[in-house]
């Protein structure tokens, strides 16, 4: 393991037995349930752990948070409480660790984990893409008014960005919209879910089915919880998820300006304004 697995495999360890002590439901996605299955633990390039909890457990798991005592390790926030990451979803940072992303306003925090809520989008697949579209309009608009110009993306891209930061950006209201879309269907009455806020858009559109109830998967030298049939929900999501991508592919899907694993990074803000 990395480093940086190292510390995000703790946070992992905390965050499982957290849910635990609460009686919360959670399922890890995505790479991160594709190194459960294929590597029984992290890919061996990745860098970070997408976590999915069912809209019910999602907000008590934010409630309960709020009773840590004041310099817990771990913290999380909101998407109202951070602007500069456009996004709608919640992450827990590790507090003793310091990270800056390349982003339009490079947040400084530290190593985070994300939490993101599952909710049902239809009973059909069509109504579930219908649905869907609102909130995939929506979610682009918040992250290209955040996101960095960067060397290497082709030149319209860069100007639609350049062009939507021209744009008036209520970013509370944006993030609100977002969340009230996203929560619209009960998750247990619906036959399709998703993990509306990911990265992989519509192929993270599944049966509800398929999650089930959370299994437990071997993850390095601890258990986590899983969808009850992975392998669907890995399908969909990679296609075949079993074979390795080409040796150049095979990079963390994150770009950062600094990383620092020993600085909290309230120390290390307090050391730039000094």
């Amino acid at each position: 393991m990395t480093e940086v697995q190292e510390k995000l495999l703790l946070m992992l360890k905390w965050f499982h037995a957290f849910c635990e002590e609460h009686g919360l439901r959670y399922f890890v996605l995505g790479g991160a349930l594709l190194g459960a299955v294929r590597h029984k633990g992290f890919i061996p390039w990745d860098d970070d752990i997408d976590i999915g909890l069912p809209r019910t457990d999602y907000e008590r798991f934010k409630n309960c948070m709020k009773e840590l005592p004041q310099g817990s390790r771990y913290v999380l926030e909101t998407p109202l409480e951070h602007k500069e990451f456009g996004i709608s979803f919640c992450k827990l940072f590790d507090t003793s660790t310091t990270r800056i992303e390349n982003t339009r306003f490079k947040p400084l925090r530290g190593l985070d984990i994300d939490i993101f809520p599952l909710d049902g989008i239809g009973n059909t697949y069509a109504e579930s893409l219908k649905n869907y579209k609102k909130i995939h309009f929506k979610k682009g608009y918040q992250y290209i008014k955040t996101c960095a110009f960067r060397k290497g993306r082709k030149f319209y891209k860069n100007f639609v960005i350049f062009c939507a930061r021209c744009l008036p950006f209520a970013w509370k209201r944006l993030a609100k919209k977002i969340d009230r879309l996203c929560a619209a269907r009960p998750y247990e009455e619906c036959v399709y879910i998703a993990n509306l806020l990911g990265k992989w858009g519509k192929r993270e559109i599944v049966e509800r089915s398929w999650m089930g109830e959370p299994t437990l998967y071997p993850f390095e030298d601890m258990q986590v919880y899983g969808p009850c049939d992975a392998e669907k929900y890995l399908t969909a999501v990679y296609g075949d998820y079993m074979q390795l991508p080409p040796e150049e592919e095979r990079v963390g899907g994150h770009d950062y300006l600094y990383v620092d694993l020993n600085t909290p990074y309230a120390e290390y803000r307090g050391r730039e304004k000094s």
